[in-house]
């Protein structure tokens, strides 16, 4: 009775250890399996790509991605699936994607790269300051973001060069603004608009026309210390430039007359010279 119990015991485990082993193989050849289907389609991403299909291309590295999740191409087919849509403008696809990347793999390798993408897809839409205000404020805040983060990248050297384009388009759209205000005489929405130029984008090539305007309409609106204060600012850090002349002609009209006179008297000066050589 022992002998058969033991018998039973040793079948039992053998037929365990059988479809225990079988389970093992079959899972490692579909693995195996899935592995090769997920390259393929990888590899058929990155030639529909070469040859311009770019809908084509970004649908097999999505499937790629889907195949085999767990590999190292699944992050690296979704970040091609996002560049594939961004080669052809397809700005919506290629943000979706990248949105997707930076939640579903926060700590990829290329994570910098994903940023400063979303970033370009973002920047390249804008077209009008007028207009592309959103695009403006979601490509400033991708590439502040992505210099805070990575500051010694090379990615983060171009994002700053980028926000330095951004803020002439800020600062245009503010000018813009404000001229019209200004044309219309409301001064205090034209004296808002100018002051952002002032404050907020003081490296750009528009503040020295802000400042004049500011010199202007506080002149002309009879707060003349105030037109004094931004006249010596414009002269204290831009002295040489037409936008200092024009604001200093507004205190003294024979400004431009004297400067005019001085100017045409230098050059007969320099001719007078020049003729005398031949004398």
């Amino acid at each position: 009775m022992n002998y058969r119990n033991y018998f039973y015991f040793f079948l039992i485990t053998l037929l365990c250890f059988s479809c225990s082993k079988k389970e093992i193989e079959k899972s490692t050849i579909n693995e195996v399996n899935l592995e090769a289907q997920m390259i393929e389609a990888y590899k058929e991403g990155l030639k529909e790509l070469k040859s311009g299909d770019v809908l084509f291309a970004a649908k097999k590295f999505n499937e790629a991605e889907i195949l085999f999740p767990q590999s190292e191409y699944a992050p690296k087919s979704a970040l091609m699936a996002a560049y594939s849509y961004y080669t052809q403008n397809y700005y919506s696809d290629a943000i979706a994607e990248l949105i997707r990347f930076l939640r579903v793999y926060p700590n990829h390798n290329d994570i910098v790269y994903a940023e400063y993408l979303l970033g370009l897809c973002y920047y390249e839409q804008i077209v009008d300051e007028k207009k592309d205000l959103q695009s403006i404020t979601n490509a400033k805040k991708t590439f502040n973001s992505l210099i805070t983060k990575y500051p010694n990248t090379e990615f983060a050297t171009d994002a700053a060069f980028k926000i330095d384009l951004i803020n002439e388009t800020l600062a245009a759209k503010e000018m813009f603004i404000g001229r019209y205000y200004m044309e219309r005489k409301k001064w205090i929405s034209a004296i808002n608009r100018f002051r952002v130029v002032v404050d907020d984008y003081d490296t750009t090539i528009y503040v020295e026309e802000a400042i004049h305007r500011l010199v202007e309409i506080y002149y002309t609106i009879g707060i003349e210390t105030e037109a004094m204060k931004y006249a010596n600012l414009l002269g204290y850090n831009y002295q040489s430039s037409e936008w200092y002349e024009k604001a200093f002609s507004i205190f003294n009209k024979d400004y431009k007359k004297t400067a005019i006179k001085k100017i045409k008297k230098e050059n007969n000066s320099i001719l007078e010279k020049f003729k005398s050589l031949f004398n």
